[in-house]
């Protein structure tokens, strides 16, 4: 229930910014500046809450986090990891271009919907999310994580995809329909994912496999996902006018990839009585 809050004000803060008409105005950086600073103030009244001590003594090692690093070790956590940071830059994928493309729709289509609530339109995908993120446990117990993150994938394809042959004229609804498969790809390997990595750290590292959870999708996959967008928008752009329907579908083409790998070299059997033992 946490979690779903910090989507709710990633909801909240698009249709500010779209109704106050900020989307490709600099005021929304400083909209995004008061918040942080607002939130860091708000911090220090928050209620004291100490690190649990594991250890009579710690390693400089184990007060970075560094410690985490050991999953790797393991083979099956090895190839999560890697996966998730390649997930991860599918995810950075749709948050740096989604609004470009819906704009680049206004010539042809300058009183859609689309063109003039980009971000009205994209919150469809963060409603989403929120609606998935609680048959998380449903789906989890029923298939375990392996074919939960296989279902991720898929739906990165049919997001994707469903870019590459929509627009916000009469290709609206496959707009609208590529939204709410987002929040299955997002939700099914993101908080799916963390979950796994609960389960599968030792009690005494688990805080710091979270963070490296986050530093392979939202660190280096976040950063690798900005750069090869980049180089796909740039190599399917000519005189300054970008095919959007090539460039998603090359993109949906390397969700694909990764679905037909995962599969085989991610090995796990499920076990249903292994979900009910997560602690939060």
């Amino acid at each position: 229930p946490i979690r779903v809050w910090g989507t709710i004000g990633f909801i909240i803060a698009m249709w500010v910014i779209d109704l106050n008409r900020w989307t490709f105005n600099p005021f929304q950086l400083y909209v995004s500046a008061a918040s942080g600073l607002f939130l860091g103030l708000y911090a220090f009244t928050l209620p004291a809450c100490p690190p649990s001590k594991t250890r009579k003594t710690g390693s400089l090692i184990s007060s970075l986090g560094l410690d985490a690093f050991v999953l790797f070790k393991r083979r099956r956590m090895l190839i999560f990891f890697l996966f998730a940071m390649l997930l991860g830059a599918a995810l950075q994928i749709t948050n740096t271009f989604g609004s470009t493309f819906l704009d680049d729709f206004k010539v042809i289509y300058p009183d859609s919907f689309g063109v003039k609530h980009p971000n009205l339109l994209l919150s469809i995908s963060q409603i989403s999310e929120t609606l998935f993120i609680l048959t998380i446990p449903f789906f989890l117990y029923k298939f375990g994580i392996k074919k939960v993150m296989l279902i991720s994938m898929f739906a990165w394809v049919f997001r994707f995809g469903l870019f590459g042959i929509g627009n916000p004229g009469s290709g609206l609804f496959l707009l609208i329909l590529s939204m709410i498969i987002y929040g299955m790809a997002f939700d099914f390997f993101n908080i799916s994912g963390s979950l796994f990595v609960e389960k599968e750290a030792e009690i005494n590292i688990r805080a710091s496999a979270q963070g490296l959870f986050m530093l392979m999708t939202n660190g280096l996959g976040a950063f690798l996902g900005g750069l090869i967008s980049g180089r796909v928008v740039d190599y399917f752009t000519s005189n300054g006018v970008r095919d959007w329907q090539s460039i998603w579908f090359a993109f949906a083409g390397y969700a694909l990839v990764l679905c037909l790998v995962f599969p085989f070299v991610f090995k796990y059997k499920h076990d249903p009585k292994a979900i009910e033992i997560i602690h939060h």
